[in-house]
C-alpha cells in the first residue's frame, strides 16, 4: 500500500488531518509530520502525537548522510524513505519551502 500524504498550511490544519487519520484507524506510530524547519516538525509532532521520519524509516546510512546534506536534500530523502518517488519528493519539498506542512501515514 502506498503511503498517504497531504499538504496543509499550518500546524493546526496538520492536527486536524492527524485526528482524521486516527479515526480512519492509523496509530500515532503510523502517522508522520514534516515541515521545512526541524524545530517546527518537532513541535507539531509533539502536539499532534505523531512520529517524525527518523532512523527506523531512513536507515542508519541515510541518517548519517543527512548530517552532510543541505536541508532540501534531507527533506527529499525523508519523503522518499516513506515510499514516495523522487518526483513526488521534490514536489512536496518545494511546498515545504513555501511554508506548508506535510502529513504522511502508512500501515
Amino acid at each position: 500500500m502506498k503511503a498517504y500524504a497531504k499538504l496543509v498550511n499550518n500546524g493546526l490544519e496538520a492536527f486536524d488531518v492527524v485526528n482524521d487519520l486516527h479515526r480512519q484507524g492509523f496509530t500515532e506510530k503510523e502517522i508522520y509530520v514534516l515541515a521545512h524547519e526541524s524545530d517546527q516538525t518537532s513541535r507539531i509532532a509533539e502536539v499532534a502525537d505523531t512520529n517524525k521520519v527518523g532512523l527506523s524509516e531512513e536507515g542508519m546510512f541515510e541518517t548519517i548522510a543527512n548530517l552532510f546534506r543541505n536541508r532540501g536534500d534531507v527533506l527529499r530523502n525523508k519523503i522518499e524513505s516513506m515510499g514516495f518517488d523522487s518526483y513526488e519528493a521534490s514536489m512536496y519539498e518545494a511546498e515545504l519551502d513555501n511554508g506548508k506542512v506535510l502529513v504522511m501515514a502508512r500501515h
